[in-house]
This record gives structure tokens, sequence and C-alpha cells, in this order.
């Protein structure tokens, strides 16, 4: 029944703001009113609304104020540099000290993070394929420590 994602929103301040920012990220412009704009994600397929108005000051919780954007692995491998080209600066995910990409084995992702403007939390995330002997490692690994665990375990990386 469920064919994919529709819509998703978060709150911001300033809708002006909220425009140039996700703009700069890629995303084109679907739809905007006095305060609410919608930004495409996957044309014609899912959106991002942006809410301007006083819950952007609500605090941050994962059920909360939280987008993940799918990349590709490759992409995922160029992200720091890439949001770094356009003035975002990548931030730790929870207890990492590192803003560089991590791999969940056990959940079959990788991820870096950055935040909007009002401190929403983004995300690009992609897939891995895990081999089995992987399966169960609830550690975040680094990118690097991902590619040499795979190669020991013959593993593909995407």
């Amino acid at each position: 029944m469920i064919l994919g994602l529709y819509e998703a929103h978060l709150p911001v301040s300033n809708l002006a703001q909220s425009i140039e920012f996700y703009a700069k990220l890629g995303l084109e412009l679907a739809w905007e009113s006095e305060d609410t704009i919608f930004f495409w994600i996957e044309k014609e397929k899912s959106w991002l609304g942006l809410w301007e108005g006083g819950e952007y000051a609500t605090p941050y919780h994962p059920s909360l104020r939280h987008i993940a954007f799918r990349v590709s692995y490759d992409q995922l491998k160029e992200s720091v540099q890439w949001l770094r080209a356009l003035d975002i600066q990548p931030v730790p995910f929870r207890d990492r000290s590192t803003i560089d990409p991590f791999v969940r084995p056990d959940q079959g992702n990788a991820s870096v993070y950055f935040e909007d403007p009002d401190g929403n939390s983004l995300e690009f995330m992609c897939f891995v394929e895990v081999p089995e002997q992987m399966k169960q490692v609830t550690d975040k690994l680094s990118l690097e420590e991902w590619e040499l665990a795979c190669a020991k375990y013959n593993g593909s990386l995407e």
C-alpha cells in the first residue's frame, strides 16, 4: 500500500533565510504561501514543508525537527567537503567527536549530519550492504574502518 514518503515538515524562524539555505542544497522550490514553503526532495514524489513560526524554538529530539536525505555511498564520502564548499558546517552525531561520515553496520546505513539555520537536524544517509559477519556490530565505524572491515570479509561497499 505505501509507496514512499510524500512529505515531511520542519519549523523555521525565517522563510527567506530558509529558502536561501535549502535552495543552496539543490532543492527546488515547489510551492509557497505567506508562512509556508515546500521544496521538492524528489520532484513529483516527495517534498519538504517549512513552516514559519515560534515552533522552531522547540528543543531538538530525534523524533522532532529531523530529516534525513538519501544520497549514494559515493556522495556520502564527499559530503563533508561538499557542505563546506556551501559554507555549511557538518556537526558530530550525539557522542561522536568527529563530523566525518560513519556507518552503523547493525542498521545497514551510513550518515553525516548538519543543521539548517534554525538548528533543525539534517542528515545525508545511504544504505550499505553489510557482510553477514558484521550484522551484529553496534559500533559506529568511520568510512575507513568500514571499508577495511568489508575488504576483510570480502563484502560489498554498497
